[in-house]
């Protein structure tokens, strides 16, 4: 039987495919742009909303720069009102290095400008800051080549700049300030506060550019000036001083000098000139040891100047005259040490006035034993010795006067001629200026004044004042010190034709830090005129290595700045003959 056909499959069924309903798609959509809406208000709101003081402080802070508005110091002025120091306008200038476009063309078109190093700058410009001074007070002029720039990122801001019209004249009286308003020397230094006034404060906003936005957020809080100082130093003789010192420091290859101008009835210091110097517009050439005033930091041993103390002392006690004779040996023995005088001589008879002339060492001992420890050290204390002079200036030192209880047997014989005490220039000069003022110690004083931002002065308070020694005295020892400028004493080089000149030569052994002596000080001081003294002149010498005697290096600086002082001041001679001094017996 034959098989079966199989069967014919039947039509297939097509499947039906659903097609998404349009109107479910825009749905989707639609709740998509919902949730994607929803995230970005939410978004906006807590940036608008929640966050907004914060960023807005944000946005503000980068915008707004606060900088300090340093006060205008206060100037310093000589005697007849010309400035010694002063504040001008100036500018600063600064970079935001977040809107610095190109480091390195900007920093290459501001060098020449500024005087900086190009890579300097270019440095400062890529700081991670918003705020960076590129260069300190420069002249408006330069500030406005910096502006034709128009540099991204880089302003001009005002400022104030310090400078010193004298340069070097009295710049160790002066001192100097830095950029910042801070005085590093001086009255600059000591009188900071005062200067200084008060310093302000501008925040302000920036633009792109950089530069404060003229009608944006500016709050400024004004800087209050500093208050001046007007000086007691004479311009002419404080030059004449310098140029005179200076000269002699080179001529005798010393280490420095100093040369004090004062008025010894008021104490006002007229010159107060040391060498070296520097030029406080440009410091950084100079090192720091020129900054200081040796006139009343530098601290040695006085020598012969000395004895005038305690000559005066005894003459005060009335145990001498100054006719009194003392019969001075060769040498002498006293505490175990063998004294000479600086020049070798048989057995003299010198009066107490031919000891102070001819700088006699024995017979100022004698004296000194005549007045023992106690009462020396009470008018070398009196004189203003051990204790600082009180004249403003910074390194005012009291110089190494020994407690009468630590006293040795030596210490009397070599402090009565100046050695085994060290002192300063200026204290030296107020023991003169105590001789040429009848006796009675006037501080030394610098300040004649402040002056106010509107020009008006306001003296200083009267210096404070003490007698030492009686009028009758002080005359004896002017008469006997104007000895000392005949043939016959040690310093005719410091006469003036005309003028009646009195004075005292010094010559000391420098200590070295070995214990010993190294070198000398060489000095005169003196005043004029004699009978009726207006005018006193210090000169110190550290370390002359041609020539050191006293008499020949320093009086001969003594002559010329008081000669030329005496002109300046129109001081006349007083026409009256000088006593007739007896030197032996």
């Amino acid at each position: 039987m034959p098989a079966a056909a199989p069967a014919r499959p039947g039509p297939r069924r097509r499947k039906r495919v659903r097609r998404p309903s349009p109107q479910r798609r825009i749905e989707l959509i639609l709740i998509g742009c919902l949730v994607l809406l929803s995230l970005v208000g939410g978004r906006l709101v807590q940036l608008q909303g929640l966050d907004r003081t914060a960023y807005a402080a944000m946005a503000q802070k980068q915008r707004l720069h606060t900088v300090a508005l340093t006060a205008p110091r206060g100037p310093i002025l000589d005697r007849d009102g010309q400035p010694l120091a002063e504040t001008v306008d100036a500018r600063d200038i600064y970079a935001d290095p977040h809107k610095v476009v190109d480091a390195a063309a900007e920093s290459g078109r501001l060098a020449p400008l500024l005087g900086v190093d190009a890579a300097t700058l270019q440095t400062q410009m890529q700081q991670n800051t918003t705020f960076v001074y590129l260069s300190r007070a420069v002249t408006p002029q330069v500030s406005t080549q910096v502006i034709d720039l128009k540099l991204p990122g880089i302003g001009v801001l005002p400022a104030t700049k310090r400078i010193y019209p004298a340069g070097p004249l009295a710049s160790n009286v002066v001192g100097f300030a830095n950029a910042d308003g801070a005085g590093l020397a001086g009255l600059e230094y000591s009188f900071q506060k005062l200067l200084s006034g008060s310093n302000g404060e501008r925040t302000f906003e920036t633009g792109l550019s950089g530069s404060p936005i003229p009608d944006g957020h500016d709050i400024l809080r004004p800087a209050v000036p500093g208050t001046g100082l007007k000086l007691t130093i004479q311009r002419d003789i404080q030059w004449k001083a310098q140029q005179a010192i200076t000269a002699q420091v080179h001529a005798l290859h010393a280490d420095s000098g100093t040369v004090i101008v004062m008025d010894p009835s008021s104490g006002q210091l007229l010159a107060l000139a040391v060498s070296p110097g520097f030029d406080p517009n440009d410091p950084s050439k100079s090192p720091i040891s020129a900054f200081g005033d040796p006139a009343v930091s530098d601290v040695y041993e006085p020598g012969s100047v000395n004895k005038v103390i305690t000559i005066s002392a005894a003459l005060q006690e009335r145990l001498v005259t100054p006719n009194s004779p003392f019969t001075i040996p060769p040498t002498l023995r006293d505490a175990g040490f063998t004294f000479n005088d600086a020049e070798v001589h048989g057995t003299e008879r010198l009066t107490l006035t031919g000891v102070l002339a001819k700088s006699s060492n024995i017979g100022t001992i004698e004296v000194a034993r005549k007045l023992g420890a106690a009462r020396l050290y009470h008018y070398l204390r009196a004189y203003g010795f051990g204790q600082p002079t009180g004249v403003g200036l910074p390194g005012d030192g009291t110089g190494l006067l020994p407690r009468l209880s630590n006293w040795t047997a030596s210490t009397l014989p070599t402090a009565s001629f100046g050695q085994g005490v060290g002192v300063t220039a200026l204290q030296v000069a107020s023991v003169y200026a105590t001789i040429a003022n009848g006796g009675v110690r006037v501080t030394p004083n610098l300040i004649a004044g402040t002056v106010d931002e509107n020009g008006a002065l306001k003296p200083a308070a009267a210096p404070e004042q003490h007698r030492v020694i009686n009028a009758s005295v002080a005359k004896q020892v002017r008469d006997m010190l104007e000895a000392v400028t005949t043939n016959d004493g040690t310093a005719p080089l410091a006469r003036i034709p005309g003028y009646r000149i009195a004075g005292k030569t010094g010559t000391a052994q420098r200590p070295n830090s070995h214990g010993g002596y190294s070198g000398y000080t060489a000095s005169f001081v003196g005043f004029a005129p004699a009978d009726a003294p207006k005018l006193l002149v210090e000169v110190v010498l550290q370390n002359p290595r041609t020539g050191h005697f006293g008499g020949l290096v320093a009086a001969p600086v003594f002559h010329d700045v008081m000669s030329f002082a005496l002109q300046t001041l129109k001081i006349p001679p007083t026409g009256t003959r000088p006593p007739v001094a007896r030197l032996t017996w």
